[in-house]
């Protein structure tokens, strides 16, 4: 029995790490295909690693709120930055409320390669496929054959090809009787249709808009990119996104009929990018004019730059998502323990399941969470 591990857990991923990092056990083992660890973690956040959030709650998150809450209740943002802090990493609040790594994400890496014995890393290997033979789990790999008591699936979604993404996570949860809720690209830029693609000769330029998609809205910055829009709100948008039309405020509050009586140029006055407004003013046929010489019609037409509605085309897909929206359906998952409720000892953690943060810090605090719920879990068991 002495190679057979109390616990597997496939995925050295935020999930993965933080779940060996927090186990009293440690006749565990941590497959990935990576030669690293953390490959996403240290590409995130421009390689510093956008931790957390100052303010996070369920409604944060594209999932099921009853079964989000008790993993974020358990191990919240400050029980996060309190276990940071312990262990000699103080992260630094930016852009207003977001936590990042001080000076790179290969801090955090750091506590991880600390906390986590060597011997227990089983890196450069692909699983292929997860069995059961009575009680134990067989993790059939491109290299070898494992046993394991017990099996957490942290695996991650389909994101970034380039560092290791793969299904296999979903093709697990499958093989023992999961459902899988359709996943599929998110916080991601938007493609456009042929009546915005105007947008794309924008590519570049930035401005600050609010945005309205399925009853969520969001304010913050719109890139233009060569292939539609990006930046940060729409990112946001794009997880709550499925079809149809979205409503962006490129006035961002401004009030035109404040100005009705202003010399100014509608390029001058309005809070765009020049270069912006003229493309507006070209697509709907107006003249650069002071606005006092605007009539009723002009007026309208200009206002409906407040309530700016379209149909993306689709999004740039999972080469430039940040996440995969979908996955493991959590009403077959215990949400005081992670476990699922079809196979005893089988568990999935963070992104391989049906929840997903919007950007700013969620996803990793997500992550973390439900690792910490689960790592109790299996220390009482």
């Amino acid at each position: 029995m002495s190679n057979i591990k109390e616990l597997a857990i496939i995925g050295a991923g935020a999930s993965g790490l933080f779940l060996a990092s927090n186990l009293k056990s440690k006749n565990i083992i941590v497959i990935d295909s990576n030669p690293k660890i953390g490959a996403k973690i240290a590409i995130s956040g421009g390689g510093k690693c956008n931790i957390t959030n100052k303010f996070v709650k369920a409604s944060n998150y594209l999932g099921d709120a009853n079964f989000i809450t008790p993993s974020l209740k358990s191990f919240d943002q400050k029980s996060l930055l309190a276990w940071l802090r312990t262990r000699g990493l103080s992260p630094v609040m930016k852009k207003e409320h977001q936590y990042f790594c001080p000076n790179s994400s290969k801090e955090i890496l750091d506590i991880f390669n600390k906390t986590i014995p060597k011997r227990a890393l089983l890196l450069n290997t692909k699983v292929e496929q997860v069995t059961q033979e009575g009680e134990l789990f067989i993790i059939h790999t491109n290299r070898q054959s494992i046993r394991a008591k017990k099996l957490v699936v942290a695996s991650g979604g389909l994101s970034y090809v380039s560092i290791g993404a793969s299904d296999i996570g979903f093709e697990i949860a499958k093989h023992f009787g999961h459902t899988i809720i359709k996943p599929s690209p998110a916080l991601v830029g938007f493609t456009v249709q042929k009546d915005q693609f105007f947008f794309k000769e924008l590519s570049g330029l930035s401005t600050e808009v609010k945005i309205s998609v399925e009853g969520k809205s969001f304010s913050g910055s719109l890139l233009f990119a060569h292939k539609g829009l990006s930046g940060p709100v729409i990112l946001n948008a794009s997880l709550y996104w499925q079809k149809g039309t979205i409503c962006i405020d490129f006035l961002n509050g401004f009030d035109i009929d404040k100005h009705l009586h202003s010399n100014k140029l509608i390029s001058s006055l309005l809070p765009l990018p020049k270069r912006l407004t003229k493309a507006f003013l070209v697509q709907f046929d107006l003249v650069d004019k002071p606005i006092k010489k605007l009539n009723k019609n002009e007026l309208a037409v200009l206002e409906t730059l407040s309530t700016y509605t379209f149909a993306p085309a689709g999004n740039f897909g999972y080469s430039k998502a940040e996440v995969t929206r979908g996955g493991v359906d959590t009403n077959e998952i215990d949400s005081t323990t992670l476990e699922s409720k079809r196979i005893k000892n089988l568990y999935f953690l963070g992104e391989v399941l049906d929840v997903t943060g919007q950007l700013g810090g969620y996803n990793f605090q997500w992550a973390f969470s439900s690792a910490y719920q689960c790592a109790k879990e299996i220390d009482a068991n």
